[in-house]
Parts: structure tokens; sequence; C-alpha cells
């Protein structure tokens, strides 16, 4: 399977790594002209395919999104048309400005993101969890103490498909429902920061 991330930030590279180390092909996109990130990905994921966004969109089984959520206009969507979309992007005040010019007070981020890219399959996670301790936290299934990543999605299906990939890059699941409810996972609600197993977890959504 190819793996798919937009954004070469910190997210984005570490994303890339886990990745990488369960096996899967990784391509990854900053915003503009991929040789400018291409010795960072050389260096910091090596085996990762630094390309075009629009690249990116082409050739990935899953797409992760993992830009600051301002950005979600600049999305390649007709690209990413029947794609299953992984939306891991934060609102950011000091990045973003003001929320109100981005998301609706009655909806959530990913709810925005799905309205953008009404052809693709999306689903929030990856989202909650620092790039660090996603990094450090990654363990094999069944293993005690292993973290969760919470996930919210409208199609049982495109759930179960992140959840099988999440699991491989070293987490449990713990579904929220729809993509409504992922404004649990969002900056300023308490799941957000959380890096704690599913019991626990589920406690803070």
């Amino acid at each position: 399977m190819k793996i798919g991330i937009l954004g070469a930030g910190k997210l984005g590279i570490t994303l890339a790594q886990l990745a990488l180390k369960a096996d899967y092909k990784v391509y990854i996109a900053g915003s503009g002209n991929p040789s400018k990130i291409a010795l960072s990905v050389e260096v910091l994921a090596p085996g990762a395919h630094a390309v075009t966004a629009t690249e990116v969109a082409q050739v990935s089984d899953i797409v992760i999104l993992a830009l600051p959520l301002g950005k979600y206009t600049q999305l390649p969507a007709a690209e990413l048309s029947g794609k299953l979309v992984i939306d891991a992007m934060n609102y950011w005040w000091e990045v973003d400005g003001p929320r109100s010019d981005i998301v609706p007070d009655d909806q959530s981020s990913s709810e925005v993101v799905q309205s953008f890219l009404p052809h693709s399959h999306v689903v929030k996670a990856l989202n909650h969890m620092g790039y660090h301790d996603l990094h450090d936290g990654a363990m094999p299934a069944g293993k005690p103490g292993r973290k969760a990543i919470a996930i919210a999605g409208d199609r049982e299906q495109d759930v179960a498909a992140v959840s099988k990939l999440i699991d491989t890059l070293g987490f449990d699941l713990l579904p929220i429902g729809t993509l409504a409810a992922g404004h649990k996972l969002e900056p300023g609600n308490p799941a957000f920061g959380a890096n704690q197993p599913s019991h626990i977890l589920a406690n803070q959504v």
C-alpha cells in the first residue's frame, strides 16, 4: 500500500518514519517544489519519496493531511477524488488567523474539510497526539500500555481501513463517532494532547 503525506513539517516527517517502519511505500509533499524538502526527507525519512502534492494525491492509496488547517483550500481536490483521506490537521490562531474565517462554530474542522473534498472519504485521526509522542510511543499490537489514537468518520468501512493502518503504525484505535464528533479531538478539548491507552482516552472524549 502507498501512503501519501501532504505536509513535510514535524508531524509529516514523523508519520513518514512510522509508515516506512511499517513497510509502506511513502510519498510526501511540502508546500512547494519537491526539491525544497528532498534533502530533509532523505536524511530524516530515508526511503520516502519527495514529490508534488498532486503526485501524492495521484499515486497514494491513503493520503494523510499534515498541513496547517488554514491551507486546506489548497488541497488538490480533483486528484483526491475517491481517495481515503486522514485529516490530521489542527487549527492554530498564530498560523491560521481567526477560526471563524476557516471553520463555522457549528462544524468540526473535519466536516469543513469533507465539504471541500466532497468526493473523498475523510476520516479524523492522528491529530490529538503530539509528533514526539507518536514517534516515541509506537508499540507492537498487544503490548501492555500501548497508546491509542481516537478516530472519527462518517463511513464504517473508512474507519475500518484507517484503523488497520494506524494499528500497523503502532497504536490501538478508539472510534468516537462521526466526523461531527471530531471536534472532541481539536485543540482546547480534553482529548487534545492525550497520549494514553484506549481505556483512559475513552474518558477524555
